[in-house]
């Protein structure tokens, strides 16, 4: 089955149609966020069959009623109503989901009131789009000017331009409020449009702007998070991680997105683990908790209240058991089972079927050689082996008669004839 080509997205999100009359959209990493899989494209239904969702830019949607008696699919650039003018969107979602989609976001299809998709955009209106967005980034970059020349304490993140060219939405950032009346009357007197102003946050900002995260992976918020809820450092403590700000911030200086994923999972996970204000006593000594693996429903003790010291794994079945023996007021011998004490004490001996020392780090490490030290029960060495050793006097006076004296001694010379010319000479006794 040959597919072919149809038109780019807004960032180069490829929509194709099919021979068989179905169209793909194939979104692109950073293109589109909550592109939504269309798992009811294949089922028929006439309830709100003329009802499509329509996206724009900066994942902003909306859902329109078909009145141009058009044929429209997804992935159509449609000409829609707008509140002045029109705009010009794409057709994200069609068929029974949009209905679906409407009631998770709480609206009620019967009672709200759609507006219309006018036609199938025409080679005009996307010339039209196209050179009004040409203008956004000018148009910011204008805006941020303006805003700072005027003293404001707000930062202009984003601009979008309607379809039609005579509506922008200015998206801007600020930690108070702003009277931005002023302001509305330059920015319409500047870039003769109609002028909203719509305040967004540090999170919405990052999702705006897009990045990588220090997961390594993009950013949520630039991908598919954007009901940005409250975080707080409970999630953090529930977790059991580290409260270092710098750690838990994000690229847009507030607490990472993600420390609220996984709290329901932790909180329900700790309702069913020992408390750790609990402290267990055995016959040997007193152990209070040090950390909770939640997941794997194992707690570490330590033997000492202030520091780590003698740490044992118990999981949550044996703690159990020891809280309830307590109670009771026994105590067992040691936090182990007997059998986990075996095992312990197995694992601490040394490996006897090791012969090759194949088990140790250091097997391929050079040994160092000790020197030997001389044992004190050998032979003190002679006079002649020893070099450090001096004769007496007398010897000394009998080898000085003996040696010949080489000092004075000269080489003979060869003339040929032997050693018969040679002259030695008697070295002289002492007197």
């Amino acid at each position: 089955m040959s597919e072919s080509k149809k038109y780019d997205c807004f960032r180069g999100c490829e929509v194709v149609d099919c021979e068989d009359g179905t169209t793909e959209v194939t979104y692109r990493e950073g293109c589109c966020k909550l592109p939504v899989h269309n798992y009811l494209r294949d089922i028929s239904s006439l309830e709100y069959a003329d009802v499509f969702e329509v996206r724009f830019k900066n994942t902003r949607k909306g859902y329109y009623k078909n009145e141009s008696g058009q044929s429209v699919r997804q992935g159509d650039k449609v000409v829609v109503e707008a509140a002045s003018g029109y705009d010009l969107g794409f057709v994200s979602l069609e068929g029974p989901l949009v209905v679906k989609q409407m009631q998770r976001r709480r609206i009620d299809p019967a009672s709200y009131e759609f507006k219309k998709i006018y036609r199938k955009a025409r080679p005009s209106d996307i010339e039209k789009w196209m050179a009004a967005t040409a203008r956004e980034q000018a148009t910011m970059i204008e805006a941020r000017r303006i805003a700072a020349t005027m003293g404001l304490d707000m930062k202009i993140g984003d601009v979008e331009f309607q379809g039609d060219g005579t509506k922008a939405i200015f998206y801007y950032i600020a930690d108070g409020r702003v009277d931005f009346r002023q302001l509305i009357k330059v920015f319409a007197e500047e870039f003769r449009i109609k002028i909203e102003m719509k305040q967004i946050g540090a999170r919405q900002e990052a999702g705006l702007i897009g990045g990588i995260g220090v997961c390594g992976r993009a950013l949520c918020c630039a991908n598919y998070v954007t009901n940005f809820k409250s975080i707080n450092t409970s999630a953090a403590r529930c977790q059991d991680l580290s409260l270092n700000p710098q750690k838990l911030a994000g690229q847009c200086g507030k607490l990472k997105c993600c420390l609220n994923f996984e709290v329901d999972t932790y909180v329900e996970t700790v309702k069913r683990m020992p408390p750790k204000n609990v402290r267990l006593e055995t016959a040997d000594a007193t152990w209070y908790h040090f950390k909770t693996d939640v997941f794997k429903r194992e707690i570490i003790y330590s033997s000492d209240k202030s520091m780590a010291a003698n740490l044992t794994t118990l999981d949550a079945e044996r703690v159990f058991e020891i809280i309830a023996l307590n109670k009771e007021g026994k105590k067992p011998a040691t936090l182990l089972r007997d059998a986990e004490a075996a095992e312990a004490a197995a694992k601490d001996r040394p490996s006897v079927n090791d012969l090759l020392n194949q088990d140790e780090l250091t097997r391929f490490d050079k040994k160092k050689r000790k020197k030997k030290k001389p044992s004190k029960d050998k032979a003190p060495k002679t006079p002649k082996d020893s070099k450090d050793s001096k004769p007496s006097n007398g010897d000394a006076a009998q080898d000085k008669q003996s040696r010949p004296n080489r000092r004075n001694k000269k080489k003979p010379r060869n003339n040929g004839k032997g050693n018969d010319n040679q002259q030695t000479k008697e070295p002289k006794a002492d007197a």
